[in-house]
């Protein structure tokens, strides 16, 4: 084969599988709708599930899950897992602060992801006996086969807090990368930490 016959038969491969690519990532890709994720993703970023997670939540992963009674697709943050106690405590100099007591037992947490802090600014309480928001901060026991989630913009974000507690059986796989737009960072970033906290136990 000549030169120009192999460097003809190397782009039209190339093109060939770029279009492959962009079939598998909108047949297979969830594209984001909504801000309630922002900034870790947007508005129509598409996202690919991880194989074999569905039914799975591990602590700071975003998952794609219905909620109880709601058949949309929701892509949120996995906080607390069953057995955990979480609250979120809230006062006008730290409106959003998210508390977790990892299996029920031991020190409290402070549970610290940058992009809350940057955008939280309605001050609000949480937990009721079912995970949806209180009149006054408490903490509460995940039940066996639950979860707590949330988004990353919390002022914009509809989670646990108005859906209570999340359902493993309904969770449909863990975000495992961003797919589009090309250019982006594949990975899921803004993975929050745990920080000892020191204000009063609600």
């Amino acid at each position: 084969m000549n030169p120009r016959r192999a460097a003809g038969a190397v782009l039209g491969t190339a093109v060939l599988l770029c279009l492959v690519a962009g079939v598998a990532v909108t047949a297979l890709g969830v594209r984001v709708e909504g801000t309630s994720m922002s900034p870790t993703l947007h508005q129509g970023d598409r996202i690919l599930v991880a194989p074999g997670s569905a039914g799975e939540a591990h602590r700071f992963d975003v998952v794609l899950l219905r909620a109880t009674g709601k058949d949309a697709l929701l892509v949120k943050r996995v906080i607390g897992l069953p057995g955990d106690r979480v609250a979120v405590v809230s006062t006008p100099e730290e409106p959003f602060q998210v508390l977790l007591q990892e299996g029920g037992r031991g020190p409290v947490y402070r549970v610290v992801a940058p992009q809350w802090t940057a955008q939280a600014r309605r001050t609000g309480a949480c937990c009721a006996p079912d995970g949806t928001r209180s009149t006054r901060p408490g903490l509460r026991t995940v039940p066996d086969g639950a979860f707590f989630y949330l988004g990353d913009n919390p002022d914009l974000s509809d989670d646990s807090r108005a859906y209570g507690w999340g359902d493993l059986g309904r969770v449909e796989g863990r975000v495992g990368l961003r797919a589009f737009p090309v250019g982006s960072a594949r990975e899921i970033g803004n993975r929050p930490v745990l920080e000892e906290y020191r204000g009063p136990s609600p």
